[in-house]
Order: C-alpha cells, then structure tokens, then sequence
C-alpha cells in the first residue's frame, strides 16, 4: 500500500513540474511578445501624431505611459526568478503567474487603444471621399426640394394645418441643413490643409450628421403623404363601425353609461369634416377612436350588471353581520383555549379579521360592493375554518380516561360540552342557511 501511495504521489509531483515549467516558458514568451508589442505601438503612436496631432492621440500616448510602468514590475519578477539567490517551486509559481498577467492586461490595453487610434486615421486618410460624398449627397438632396415643396403644397390644399404642422417647413429645414453640410465640409477642408485634424474631424462629422437629418426630413415628406392616404381609409372604416355601433346599442341595456357613450360617439361623427374640406384625419381617428372604444366598453360593462346584477346594500350588510357572528363564536372558542390553539385555527382567524376591516369602506361604492359581499363571505368561511381547526385542536390536547372523555364533550352524555359545541355549531348552520334566504 505503502508503494501505491508513493508512486501516486510521484506522479503529482511530476504533472506539477510539468506545469511549472509551462508557466515558466509562457512567462517568458509573454514578456517577449508585451516588449515586441511596446515597440509597436511606440511606432503606431508616433505615425498618429503626425496625422492627428496631440490631442487626438492623448489616450493611447498615457496607454503606453502606463504600460511601460507595469512591465517594468514583469521584467523585475522574470530577473528575481534567475538570479543566484534560490527559490521554491511556489516562489516561482507565483512570479510567473503575475508575469503573464501582466503582460495579458498590457496587450489588451494596447490593443483597445490602438484601434481607436486606427479608426481616427482611417477617417483622416479618407476625409477626401467623404468630402466628396457629402458634397455629392448634397447635390442631389438639392434636386428635390423643388418636388417637396410641390407635394407640401398639393398636401396643403387637402388637409388641415393642424395635420400639415408636422411637414409644413420640411423644405426650408431641409434647404438649411444642406447648406450647413457644404460650408461644413469646406471648413474641413481648409482645416485639413491647416494641419488642424481635429477641427477637420469633427467639421466632417457634423456636415455628415447634416446630411443625414436632411435626407431623413425629405423622406418624411413623402412618408405623410403615405400615411395621410392610409389614415383616410382607415377613417371611413371607422366612421362606418361606429355607425353599426350606434344601431347595435339601442339593444343593450338601457342605462346611463352607454346613453352617454352613445352620445359621445355621435358628437365625435358630426364633428368630422364635411367632404371636400381640408381635415386633419389623423386627429379625427384618434377621437372617434376613443369614443368607439368608450361605447364598447360601456356595452360590455352594462351587459355584464344585467347578467350580474348589483347586490343591494341590505344584501352586504346582511352578509357582514353574518361574518361578525361567525368571528365572534371563533373569537370566544380561540381566546378560552390560548394554550391548545394551534398556528392553522389563530392564522385564519387572524386573516378574517384582518380582511374585515376594509369592508366598510366598500359597501356604498357600486364599484366595489360586489368586492364587500365577496370579502364578507370569504371573512364567514375563515372564521369557520378557524373554529372547526381550534375544537380539532381542543381535542387533540384534550387529556384522555381522566374524566374528559366522551361523556362530557358530547360523547355520551347530554347536556355537557357536546351539548354546548353542537348549540355552536348549530347556531352557524342556521345563520348560514338565512344568508343563502336573504340572498
């Protein structure tokens, strides 16, 4: 046993040799590749600066600060780890680790830096194109001004200026943002020459953003009319709905809600525009709309009261007095018997109770009195679920042969316990059977 245990433990020792010396030989080659990668960047930063000046390279320029600084603790670890001064294997192990750490955390930062960097030059060695781009963007942007302010026109003669607000200096907006967008790529031009990189940078970026937004609003222009045409549509199949919904409430219950719904929809049908004059049909949608959706909603509402009808006042109130009466025989049985009552009895009668405060506030409201009847008889049955849990309880904890048997507790005898909890009992199945009476 004694050589199976020793030749195990060889094989440990040599799998973490072999691991050592893995860690060993990529610490090393960590630290050849972040040297390498130093120089690199060092030469990518300078070309930057030529293109882009000092502002716009500041972050990779600390980047490299920064890196330097930290590998300067690497290359202090690799010197440590060949000195003549001997270390463990966990010395070793650990200095190598950071090592490689160290040179992981190095060539990402350079990485990350770099690549904005690029992104920058790239735009700097391409700012001719764009130039020309958005000149060219420009130009034909121009051309169809003419065709907007036509169709801003014909749209004006149709609809009305509360629909034509949206589109109604869409061209002047758009002739604005073009001429920005030329003077913007001339002063990136001139800055560019200037050796001001920056300032041309961003001049090109906001003549580009210009171009976009200009292109964007001349395209809404053409998009309303679209959706002006569709709105109309849907309108006149609106208008005809709401007609059929008119007719079809005449045979829904006849109360107040839908009355005034009714109406509503009505007024929303005579305030639309007459044909052949400038309307906003986005705007009457909306309104006759909402007004559809009121009278259906005010149909469904009656017609559920007429299949529900609304318990009356006496109703609840009955109802409650019943819950009352079930929650104080619960309250007596509970409160003479504290130390046989057991967590099930006191939770629901804790719950009635709790549940019986807020239904006072609930019976006039006819929103809510519904809401009262139900919360009243839901109070009934946890008080009868805590009453039938506490005699379970009772007589669980009730002592056995000392007395206490059957005969007193409405086993045998009359007139003893039983007598008493069958009086209780009783007394709840007939307030039951009242309530269903009055309801």
């Amino acid at each position: 046993m004694a050589g199976f245990w020793g030749k195990r433990k060889r094989e440990q020792q040599a799998a973490q040799a072999a691991q050592d010396a893995d860690l060993a030989r990529r610490a090393e080659q960590a630290l050849v590749a972040a040297d390498e990668r130093i120089r690199t960047a060092g030469d990518e930063l300078a070309f930057a600066e030529a293109e882009l000046g000092a502002s716009l390279t500041k972050d990779l320029r600390s980047a490299l600060s920064a890196v330097k600084t930290h590998l300067g603790e690497a290359f202090q670890l690799h010197q440590l780890n060949h000195d003549e001064i001997p270390d463990t294997d966990e010395e070793l192990r650990t200095r190598n680790a950071r090592i490689v750490q160290l040179c992981d955390w190095a060539e990402d930062l350079l990485d990350e830096k770099t690549a904005v960097i690029a992104e920058s030059v790239s735009t700097v060695r391409n700012a001719p194109q764009v130039r020309a781009k958005v000149r060219t963007d420009a130009d034909a942007l121009a051309e169809r001004l003419p065709a907007t302010r036509d169709i801003i026109e014909r749209l004006s003669s149709r609809y009305a200026d509360s629909a034509m607000h949206q589109i109604a200096n869409s061209a002047g907006e758009a002739e604005q943002l073009i001429t920005f967008a030329r003077h913007g790529a001339d002063v990136a031009e001139r800055r560019r020459a200037a050796k001001q990189n920056e300032e041309a940078n961003l001049a090109l970026e906001t003549a580009s953003e210009a171009i976009r937004r200009a292109g964007a609003i001349l395209d809404a222009v053409e998009d309303f009319e679209i959706e002006a045409l569709r709105a109309e549509s849907t309108l006149a199949e609106v208008v005809a709905d709401s007609r059929g919904d008119i007719i079809a409430a005449r045979n829904a219950p006849n109360v107040p809600a839908v009355s005034m719904a009714v109406s509503e929809l009505e007024r929303a049908l005579d305030a639309l525009s007459p044909a052949g004059s400038r309307n906003d049909p986005f705007a009457e949608l909306t309104q006759l709309r909402t007004a559809n959706a009121a009278l259906d909603d005010a149909i469904a509402k009656a017609q559920y009261r007429a299949q529900h009808p609304l318990p009356s006042i006496a109703q609840v109130r009955h109802s409650l007095d019943d819950a009352d009466r079930q929650l104080g025989v619960a309250r007596g049985l509970i409160s003479g018997h504290r130390g046989w009552i057991g967590a099930d009895a006191r939770t629901r009668f804790a719950e009635a109770e709790r549940l019986r405060i807020d239904i006072p506030e609930m019976i006039d409201a006819e929103e809510t009195r519904e809401q009262a009847l139900a919360a009243s008889r839901r109070v009934a049955q946890l008080a009868a679920e805590a009453l039938q849990l506490a005699q379970r309880d009772i007589d669980s904890a009730r002592p056995q042969q000392q007395g206490w048997g059957g005969d007193n507790w409405g086993g045998g005898r009359r007139g003893g316990g039983g007598d008493v909890m069958g009086g209780i009992m009783g007394g709840l199945v007939i307030g039951s059977i009242l309530d269903g009476i009055f309801d």
